[in-house]
């Protein structure tokens, strides 16, 4: 099961698909003019469920040209050799699958990581190159660091996005200086729940901004010195006991839950209605992820609650 950081460095995009065409530009790629960006279905298994699921998958409608082309987003903490034959193979089976130009992105919080995942995957042999892939990388090394609070609320999904690509930059208390002054300055113009409205940026949950901050920081200083600036800014964060925070943990639930339940149905797993019913309605999230190590290799729905 990957990491909460690990989700969030991609998950970002789809709170706010616009955000690739405003970030790739800053790290030197040309994002073409486009009509909509749409998420996709991130499972390309054909036999093992849980061995092929890229992070993220989204199309990318572009006017003029049929169908577009796909983007996969994978989110990458250190360097990782096997990745090589899993990229290779994401970006071979949507091919086959879409029938339009793929293309992959990676994002990671590291210089070296980054480094690393730029460079070309080569299949072959000395005497002849049957595939090279070149990924799309995006990182610490290829962002400017953003530690003016006017500069990050122009597009909160770039200074979020920055925040957490320098999530080791030795700065990075300025930085969520800067971030947290945007989101509580949108925060004020939006309402107590209010939308990332941005110069560049579509509407997004200011709520859904601060959450993504705080879990892409992972444990540490760094996300206590976040938790402390949302306090201090906006006391209705998630950690005040507000109504605010009782709709961001059942959000988190829920999606739990779905997880559970679409693993158990990708296995081929048969899950019965008191099964569902008893997934759908926890909203204690220890329980729902230990139910969701669970169901990676559960034989029979009822598995997930053996001990309980």
């Amino acid at each position: 099961m990957v990491s909460s950081p690990h989700e969030a460095l991609h998950r970002i995009f789809r709170v706010d698909p616009g955000l690739f065409a405003r970030l790739l530009p800053r790290a030197g790629v040309v994002f073409p003019e486009h009509t909509a960006i749409e998420p996709l279905d991130t499972d390309l298994t054909e036999i093992r469920p849980l061995e092929r699921r890229v992070d993220s998958v989204f199309r990318v409608r572009v006017p003029g040209e049929e169908g577009g082309f796909v983007l996969a987003v994978e989110s990458q903490g250190k360097p990782d050799p096997d990745k090589h034959s899993s990229w290779t193979y994401y970006l071979a089976h949507m091919y086959a699958k879409y029938r339009l130009p793929p293309f992959l992105l990676v994002v990671c919080k590291d210089k070296a990581t980054a480094a690393w995942a730029a460079e070309p995957i080569r299949v072959g042999r000395g005497f002849h190159t049957s595939m090279v892939v070149f990924p799309l990388v995006l990182g610490p090394g290829v962002l400017p660091v953003i530690t003016e609070a006017d500069e990050a609320a122009k597009d909160l999904g770039v200074a979020v996005f920055s925040a957490l690509a320098h999530a080791k930059d030795p700065g990075l208390t300025a930085i969520l200086d800067a971030l947290a002054s945007g989101v509580a300055d949108d925060a004020e113009k939006s309402g107590s729940r209010g939308t990332g409205e941005t110069d560049e940026g579509g509407d997004v949950d200011r709520v859904d901004w601060a959450e993504i901050v705080e879990i892409g920081l992972g444990e540490g200083p760094g996300r206590d010195y976040w938790r402390h600036l949302m306090a201090t800014y906006t006391p209705n964060f998630p950690g005040s006991n507000t109504i605010v925070e009782e709709s961001w943990l059942e959000g988190r639930a829920k999606g739990k839950a779905e997880d559970i339940l679409r693993i158990l149905e990708v296995r081929g797993v048969e899950v019965s209605d008191s099964v569902r019913e008893r997934v759908t309605d926890c909203t204690d999230l220890d329980v729902l992820g230990t139910w969701l190590d669970r169901s990676l290799s559960a034989v029979r729905a009822e598995e997930l609650f053996d001990g309980e």
